[in-house]
């Protein structure tokens, strides 16, 4: 496995991957990696012949410059899972290698309306972020194919709009929301779980559960049941932010057809901000 941290040493060695034609899978990550992000890398190994792993904490996407800062960095850790899976190659740039300029002026890929609701109204500027640096990783490596997952299901459908938009010859490719035993969605912001809160912290995707199983047995008065899902988790001792059952293609409000569904919810545990949601197909 390859660890390499300059864009000419990437770019050079995907050149010569493509010259023998074999396809590039991308696996973008922010580092300390868990079962979730290698479940990634087993499905980005099924669909290319040689896997690159990201690790970049990227700043443009954090509103608060101490959860940047204290984001935890895990990366001999990290580099040891990846080897095991058999990556090819994991690309850890600097700062400067993502962005020559400095952060404040440098340019960025925004994908307007779908980033500005839900938790890009939570968390304004954050998908900017997000776009902005899948584009550059997009742009040096060049990958055939990229996989994301759908604990973020929000970031996903931008993404895919942004590949679309800008006609990025990149296959996006995703796989469901990798869960522990008790359905907590993993998450590297688990870790700032206490040992009570990891106890509760399963009721948010219970929430989730109650209302999709709602309406698959037909309720379709959706305000009713976003409210009874944030209230259930306030009564669990959570700070919801949001609880929205939208549609799932566009995260519009759903209409009066057999819409596929997504209700996703994110609430503050403690100190850990978590965000999960289900995905219900209407018949």
């Amino acid at each position: 496995m390859r660890v390499l941290r300059t864009v000419a040493a990437v770019r050079t060695t995907v050149e010569d991957w493509r010259a023998s034609r074999e396809r590039v899978a991308l696996v973008p990550t922010m580092g300390n990696l868990h079962k979730g992000h290698l479940a990634l890398v087993e499905r980005a190994a099924q669909l290319a012949d040689r896997v690159i792993v990201s690790i970049f904490v990227n700043p443009l996407q954090f509103n608060d410059q101490d959860d940047y800062s204290r984001y935890p960095r895990t990366f001999k850790k990290d580099q040891q899972y990846l080897a095991e899976y058999g990556v090819a190659m994991v690309f850890a740039p600097s700062l400067e290698d993502i962005y020559p300029q400095r952060l404040e002026s440098v340019t960025q890929v925004e994908v307007p309306g779908l980033s500005d609701i839900l938790e890009g109204a939570s968390r304004l500027g954050h998908f900017r972020g997000v776009t902005t640096v899948v584009a550059a990783l997009f742009n040096i490596i060049q990958p055939q194919v990229a996989v994301f997952g759908e604990k973020d299901y929000q970031q996903l459908l931008i993404i895919r709009r942004m590949v679309a938009d800008l006609v990025m010859p990149v296959e996006v490719e995703s796989i469901a929301t990798v869960r522990d035993k008790d359905g907590l969605a993993l998450s590297s912001r688990n870790n700032y779980l206490t040992q009570e809160e990891r106890t509760r912290a399963p009721i948010l995707f219970g929430a989730l559960r109650h209302a999709a199983e709602a309406i698959e047995k037909g309720r379709r008065n959706f305000p009713i049941l976003e409210e009874e899902g944030r209230q259930r988790l306030v009564e669990a001792g959570f700070r919801p932010d949001y609880f929205y059952i939208r549609r799932a293609e566009d995260l519009a409000e759903p209409g009066e057809g057999k819409n596929n569904i997504a209700i996703l919810a994110a609430a503050y545990l403690g100190r850990a901000r978590l965000i999960d949601n289900v995905l219900v197909q209407l018949k």
